[in-house]
């Protein structure tokens, strides 16, 4: 029978494993990159400037719409482009507010705020704004669409630097994970994490290269080929999605090629002031993101145990003890995860030591995927602005 030193050590052994594969095999997630900057050292070069429509959905954004909006506007672009806001039964005036946005720049015929209709039973509430602005940008025919969120205000060079991405190396969806507030303490614990599980989770190097068939993409500012989306169903075919980016992205790349990015300007307007914000933004979509499966769940829960929260366990453990097997390995395994993440953290300008605090960024993570499996079988899971997805809508499709 194992006595408990020997388990504590073979796990932490285990761990050891776990980051040499991670940080040789995966694509090298951990080094936070590609990147797309919009410094003037690096602007982009395009022989042609093609047409684009920027498509908003927004659901009471009144705190948030006329930043995107002007923005939006404010795109040193030398092509033809146009902003529709879809406004989603919004009952605090964001559809007002971002035609005095676009008024305030003098743009208010490059601006066109559209109601949406009823939510259809079908539909997640999100993707039924955002094929409504994508059927009306269809009609004036550009050559691309590029969604964004409400909440995100865009760089005035990040257009150009898009198109000439998606023009130059012939992608058909370019998209940027743009900066997320890191200010309050529990944005600086849990979103530079947030940030790196993605990348582990969908290495941002096996995502830009077509023979691979790993896919994402990041919503916060998608450019998307006209023709290459309608190839794909259009918003339709991923009607039911929640995690809707990343739909989107597996759609486009099983005809196309797509590229995800980080961005370094453009930036996130949405501030989590406490636990509970960033708790609910997770528990959303995080067990439709394991495909709902129970197995996917135990799987991730250990995962998550042993690679992030053991070596720290067991180097403490050992050092306490005293003893020169556990502890030592626990060691080498919690720096090897140190290390990893410290790229993430110095785009998030945190520092060194911020990594220590990884472990516990992972217990939390790890009980709101628990609470997004239990939200989910209780009819409470995915939704969007105040709309909850019920199970049989969350699987639908």
């Amino acid at each position: 029978m194992l006595q408990p030193t020997e388990i504590m050590t073979g796990t932490a052994a285990l761990a050891v494993a776990a980051w040499g594969f991670l940080l040789v095999f995966r694509g090298g997630f951990w080094r936070s990159h590609p990147r797309l900057s919009f410094d003037a050292a690096h602007d982009a070069a395009t022989e042609r400037y093609p047409s684009v429509v920027a498509v908003v959905p927004a659901r009471n954004e009144a705190a948030v719409i006329a930043t995107c909006v002007e923005t939006l506007l404010a795109q040193d672009y030398r092509g033809e482009f146009r902003v529709i806001v879809v406004d989603d039964s919004s009952d605090d005036g964001t559809a007002e507010i971002a035609r005095a946005a676009a008024a305030r720049r003098g743009a208010q015929e490059r601006l066109e705020a559209v109601r949406a209709e009823p939510l259809p039973p079908d539909w997640t509430g999100k993707m039924w704004a955002v094929g409504q602005g994508v059927r009306r940008a269809e009609e004036l025919a550009p050559d691309y669409l590029w969604l964004t969120d409400a909440d995100i205000a865009h760089h005035p060079r990040e257009l150009t630097h898009l198109v000439a991405k998606a023009e130059g190396e012939e992608r058909d969806l370019v998209s940027l994970m743009v900066c997320l507030n890191c200010e309050t303490f529990w944005e600086r614990l849990l979103i530079p994490a947030f940030v790196f599980f993605f990348q582990m989770l969908y290495p941002f190097p096996w995502v830009n290269d077509h023979e691979r068939r790993i896919a994402a993409a990041a919503g916060g500012s998608m450019l998307v080929r006209r023709t290459a989306l309608e190839a794909a169903g259009s918003i339709e075919a991923i009607r039911h999605a929640v995690i809707d980016d990343c739909a989107l992205a597996r759609a486009i790349k099983r005809r196309g090629t797509i590229w995800l990015g980080l961005a370094d300007a453009t930036r996130s307007l949405r501030r989590y002031e406490s636990l509970k914000e960033i708790w609910a933004m997770v528990a959303r979509s995080a067990y439709d993101q394991l495909g709902y499966s129970r197995r996917m769940l135990a799987l991730t829960v250990i995962g998550l145990a042993v690679v992030f929260v053991a070596p720290v366990v067991v180097a403490v453990h050992g050092a306490l003890s005293g003893n020169l097997e556990e502890g030592p390995i626990g060691m080498i395994a919690w720096l090897m995860m140190t290390a990893a993440y410290r790229p993430t953290l110095r785009l998030y300008g945190g520092k060194g030591t911020g990594a220590l605090a990884l472990p516990i960024a992972a217990l939390l993570y790890c009980a709101m995927t628990i609470d997004s499996a239990r939200r989910h079988y209780r009819g409470q899971g995915g939704g969007w602005k105040g709309r909850t997805y019920g199970p049989a809508e969350q699987n639908a499709g």
